[in-house]
């Protein structure tokens, strides 16, 4: 049996130390800027700078919470948790996979009652908002895309939907501001409202579907399982692979387990060394806990394992 960690990779250290970087300046403009449209609702009166104070607010309850997840799962293995707190940055994705289903939800309905009977609304003073808040948003999400690993990392990835639609929301805003403005199309609110929460559902659903996968360990989508099973098999001296299992613990963190059956004679240490390189290699996969076993070596049935 061997179990191979590599320190559970240095490289995931380097990458999560830029993560939390990026989400930091990223809820330090975002709280800016959500504190200066707060108050220049209260001096100016202006229930629009309020409900999009509101909005960031939100925002930035999604950034702290998936900071919060990193900083958790940052802590070491107990004997209790002995993979340690990784998973606290998915439970934290599904969260914020959730509330932008939540949000969606929010801006249709409105949209719907606003569509019935559309308010008068002051497209000028909307637009100037709408281009703070857009400003903001795309600076934080530049920060997080030059700092942070948006596309693989889950957590950080519902974060920057979260101010991928805010900044959205904003472009609508002003779109709609400009059709009211020139037009007094004043339909041009809740129209453009419920294209932006399309949007959203669909990015949050990408989210909410990649955390579910990762908490009920399923194999990893960049990973073949029948191509694994393939490249072990073709190992000299290997029988059988069976009892084959490949996880995600985190996001850049997989793992993979197995039994190799090895002909009776074959040097065991010899195989299973040849084994690590080539899921290393070939797979990326760095934590792998492989048992070597000969013929007359027997092991109950498998439930799990369909070619057992």
């Amino acid at each position: 049996m061997h179990h191979h960690h590599h320190g559970d990779s240095r490289h995931h250290g380097d990458q999560r130390e830029q993560n939390k970087q990026g989400l930091t300046i990223a809820l330090g403009i975002t709280t800016g800027i959500m504190l200066l449209e707060f108050f220049g609702g209260l001096l100016t009166n202006s229930l629009a700078l309020l409900s999009d104070s509101g909005h960031m607010l939100s925002d930035a309850g999604s950034l702290a919470l998936s900071l919060a997840a990193m900083w958790f799962a940052a802590r070491p293995a107990s004997p209790n948790k002995s993979f340690g707190f990784y998973r606290f940055e998915i439970l934290a994705a599904l969260f914020n996979g959730v509330t932008l289903f939540v949000i969606a939800g929010f801006i249709v309905w409105e949209a719907v009652n606003r569509f019935l009977s559309p308010p008068k609304v002051a497209g000028g003073s909307m637009m100037m908002i709408a281009a703070v808040g857009l400003a903001a948003n795309l600076v934080s999400a530049w920060f997080l895309m030059k700092k942070g690993d948006v596309k693989e990392n889950v957590n950080l990835k519902s974060a920057f939907l979260h101010i991928l639609g805010d900044a959205l929301g904003s472009v609508g805003a002003i779109v709609a501001g400009v059709l009211m403005t020139l037009y007094s199309w004043y339909e041009a609110d809740p129209v453009i409202s419920v294209i932006v929460a399309l949007f959203i559902l669909r990015s949050a659903w990408g989210v909410l579907s990649d955390s579910i996968h990762i908490l009920m360990e399923g194999t990893p989508v960049t990973i073949d399982q029948e191509e694994v099973r393939k490249t072990l098999g073709e190992i000299r001296g290997v029988n059988d692979v069976h009892d084959l299992h490949i996880w995600t613990i985190t996001s850049g963190l997989d793992s993979l387990s197995c039994h190799l059956v090895i002909e009776d004679e074959r040097d065991g240490q010899v195989i299973l060394q040849q084994a690590i390189r080539k899921i290393e290699e070939r797979f990326q996969i760095r934590h792998t806990t492989i048992q070597v076993e000969t013929t007359d070596l027997q092991h109950p049935e498998q439930v799990c394992d369909p070619h057992s």
